[in-house]
């Protein structure tokens, strides 16, 4: 169920953004009067479709893209055959530059609303929630696995990234900061500003969501929730009500710290120093062998939940939107030096995974806004049969005013399905690799 929950939000969020993609290119082809031959979500073989007016509309069996085929155009369909007669007038190649760049940016256009509208909405509804720079300085850090790595220690006070203000704990992860060059955190541990720099390459480690729990979080005071009936703590007596003190000694503020000195008694009895109705008591608690003693905690700190009205949301959203595409600008510059590497590129599983194997619609969405900047910034690479490789002949024929010839762009269609082939192949390895290797 959970494969399927996966493969169905994947699903769903292609077909969508595909859908737009290719409704912009037909909308604009229509708009200039080119015959519109047929438009499909999804490739071949076909499994339904209708006819309505001059276009056909299907649905393909490979729903890793789709289409739309302009009469008079050189496009994946390699159908050249049009080309050896006289330009008709309602043919791709009759029309004017400007108006052929206006089709082929269409589906990137769509693509770029698409996103904005996702973002801005996802912010007006939901606002923002997250642990604020204040309330990190005011407790501190717990440091990872992967923080440690970097020379990170828990309780360490983030001043500030890269020399500048940040907001809150999601910042300090991002993207952005992570691609920045000579990038460093600025803490405060035990009163001494030190500079605690992040290696180049490190955004590596980052490529699955599981990662980010290994890194850092906020530090916070706890509270027990609930005890559980016949576990350790009830034996020994504690009591939901109790605070805990100190264990074997050692004094205990943070959850953290709670963790960190029961896992050192694993499988032993450890002193509990407690607080119980006014008074300072201690009782002896068995530690189980996974270093727990039965009892449920609540953070005594929320993060910061913020709304927005519309105009904050269409700005916040915005700007969201195209950080996506800076920070992916970003990432591919960085792959061709080897600071990026190419084990990050996924294929279908590895955007099915990102989605999860639980159904959240705000997830869902979120992820979707995402891949939709991503392939508007994708599909304007200068590759020949990406839209990206159409705007770069057509700007040549329009500063120039020579059109490159049918022959030429014939070639240069198959040169770039050998290219968007070989990406696909590579990006699927890399998925089949990381799935049975964890590579």
């Amino acid at each position: 169920m959970d494969t399927l929950i996966m493969v169905g939000q994947l699903l769903l969020g292609l077909s969508i953004l595909v859908g737009l993609h290719e409704l912009g290119h037909l909308l604009t082809a229509k708009l200039f009067g080119m015959r519109v031959e047929k438009f499909s979500i999804g490739f071949p073989p076909k499994i339904a479709g209708f006819q309505w007016g001059e276009t056909e509309y299907s649905i393909g069996a490979i729903p890793l893209g789709g289409f739309v085929k302009i009469s008079g155009m050189v496009d994946e369909s390699m159908d050249t055959e049009q080309l050896s007669s006289e330009p008709q007038p309602w043919e791709f190649r009759s029309k004017p530059a400007w108006q052929r760049l206006i089709v082929m940016l269409g589906g990137i256009i769509v693509n770029v609303i698409t996103g904005i509208v996702i973002f801005v909405f996802l912010v007006y509804q939901n606002g923002e929630t997250y642990f604020s720079k204040d309330q990190i300085i005011e407790n501190g850090i717990v440091a990872y696995e992967y923080g440690e790595s970097i020379g990170l220690k828990t309780g360490d006070k983030i001043l500030n990234v890269n020399g500048q203000e940040y907001q809150g704990l999601n910042e300090l992860s991002s993207g952005n900061v992570l691609l920045t060059e000579n990038a460093y955190y600025t803490v405060d541990r035990d009163g001494e500003q030190i500079k605690v720099e992040i290696p180049k390459g490190f955004i590596n480690v980052f490529n699955n969501e599981e990662a980010f729990d290994k890194f850092i979080s906020v530090r916070f005071p706890f509270k027990l929730s609930a005890i559980d009936q016949g576990g350790a703590a009830e034996k020994a007596g504690i009591k939901v009500e109790d605070k805990i003190l100190a264990v074997n000694g050692q004094p205990v503020t943070y959850f953290d710290e709670l963790q960190s000195a029961l896992a050192k008694s694993k499988n032993q009895d450890a002193e509990i120093t407690l607080l119980s109705n006014g008074d300072t008591t201690s009782t002896t608690v068995a530690v189980t062998d996974r270093g727990t003693i039965d009892i449920g905690v609540n953070a005594l700190i929320e993060p910061v939940r913020r709304s927005y009205g519309i105009s904050e949301a269409l700005n916040k959203g915005t700007a969201r939107a195209f950080g996506v595409v800076i920070v992916n600008a970003k990432a591919l510059g960085k792959m061709f030096t080897g600071e990026v590497s190419a084990k990050n590129v996924s294929g279908p599983i590895g955007m099915a995974k990102i989605y999860g194997h639980t159904w959240d619609w705000t997830k869902f969405w979120s992820i979707t806004g995402l891949i939709s900047m991503i392939l508007a910034f994708m599909n304007l690479l200068p590759i020949p049969a990406l839209d990206g490789g159409h705007v770069m002949f057509l700007l040549y024929e329009m500063v120039s005013g020579r059109a490159p010839s049918d022959k030429f762009l014939e070639n240069a269609q198959k040169v770039g399905m050998v290219i968007l082939l070989a990406l696909m192949v590579f990006a699927i390895g890399n998925d089949i690799l990381k799935f049975f290797t964890g590579w």
